[in-house]
């Protein structure tokens, strides 16, 4: 087949809007195995959601944006339901980011032949194609952003800032995790920025600039993030998949102790993912056993062992149709990080 015909039938972001689940998850709550495992994590999120106090922290690892999954996000942060994101880099930009200068993902299947995609130029994510052309043009993108940045270390945060703003510029109808989070002053976090499309923009920026080029800071990152955690005091978080963003997100609780600050483990906690605990993996590692580490307290946590693309819909429509957001506040913790108090983390009262 030829590209044109491969790069067809386009991935569609699911709609959560358009059903209202909350029936569907009270009756799952009556059954039992990963139904009512599901019922219970989505009553978490919900009650996450409707505490005043609470900032919530949402984690993505896997391919979620290229799987159907942005309007879901989208639609959370747009009910002030999420206040920071700490993510994988392909989730931001090799598919949101992407996706926001114009591309799309395209359903494929997993049975295709991967050397004659390859001659193609299309990329394959299991039963998803990108086309590598479009993704280059992604990647040359981060480099312009790049040389545009004074030469100096910025944060993964002060980065997707700087493509968000160029976003709200040049693709202010973008329908874009980025895009949204830049306008609603929700931090994004990527801890290993330079593992994903982003890394060869920013390579091409420092061989090009060899004397005065930008460079992302992750230990800034985790300054930044721990910062976070001793302002809101109250914090819980949904984490879908595990990853870096997983253990990075718990691990700011610890950070803010070492730092000598009072810092209360996170009082909420969600997992989905489909990783198994047995082996000791960082992505199946059980919200339990982050207790015995004082990161995650036991008070309200729940573990979800199922597919995100099925249960990412289902607990977000849940939030959503519950409506325990709508008097909800925004945080807006991008503009505190970017007042610069994040520096007085050492040693000082914040």
């Amino acid at each position: 087949m030829e590209k044109h015909e491969l790069l067809q039938t386009t991935v569609e972001h699911i709609d959560i809007k358009v059903v209202n689940v909350v029936p569907m998850i009270e009756m799952m709550e009556r059954t039992a195995f990963q139904a009512r495992n599901l019922a219970r994590a989505a009553r978490i999120v919900d009650a996450m959601v409707a505490d005043p106090q609470a900032t919530t922290i949402l984690t993505l690892a896997g391919s979620l944006v290229s799987a159907g999954q942005k309007a879901v996000i989208l639609d959370l942060l747009r009910c002030n339901a999420i206040d920071v994101i700490v993510s994988t880099g392909a989730n931001i930009v090799d598919q949101d980011f992407f996706e926001a200068l114009g591309f799309r993902h395209y359903q494929g299947t997993p049975f295709a032949d991967d050397n004659a995609l390859r001659e193609q130029m299309i990329d394959r994510i299991y039963d998803t194609y990108i086309d590598e052309e479009q993704l280059r043009v992604c990647d040359e993108t981060t480099r312009l952003i790049a040389d545009g940045l004074a030469p100096k270390t910025y944060s993964s945060r002060e980065f997707i800032q700087a493509m968000g703003a160029y976003l709200d510029q040049h693709h202010p109808t973008a329908e874009s995790i980025v895009l949204e989070c830049y306008r609603r002053h929700v931090p994004i976090f990527v801890p290993a920025f330079s593992d994903c499309s982003a890394g060869f923009g920013l390579v091409a920026h420092q061989v090009a600039n060899p004397e005065a080029h930008m460079s992302i800071d992750s230990v800034k990152d985790f300054r930044e993030l721990t910062a976070i955690k001793v302002w809101a005091g109250t914090t819980g978080l949904l984490m879908l998949g595990g990853g870096v963003p997983k253990n990075f997100v718990q691990d700011i609780v610890v950070s803010a102790e070492f730092l000598g600050y009072e810092a209360a483990m996170h009082q909420y906690a969600v997992q989905l993912t489909v990783a198994d605990e047995r082996d000791g993996a960082l992505s199946g590692s059980t919200l339990k056993e982050a207790n015995s580490w004082g990161k995650v307290s036991l008070a309200q946590e729940q573990m979800v062992f199922g597919e995100i693309t099925v249960t990412l819909p289902l607990l977000a429509g849940y939030v959503y149709h519950r409506g325990s957001w709508h008097a909800r506040q925004p945080r807006a913790w991008a503009q505190v990080l970017d007042s610069g108090r994040a520096l007085q983390l050492a040693g000082q009262a914040v």
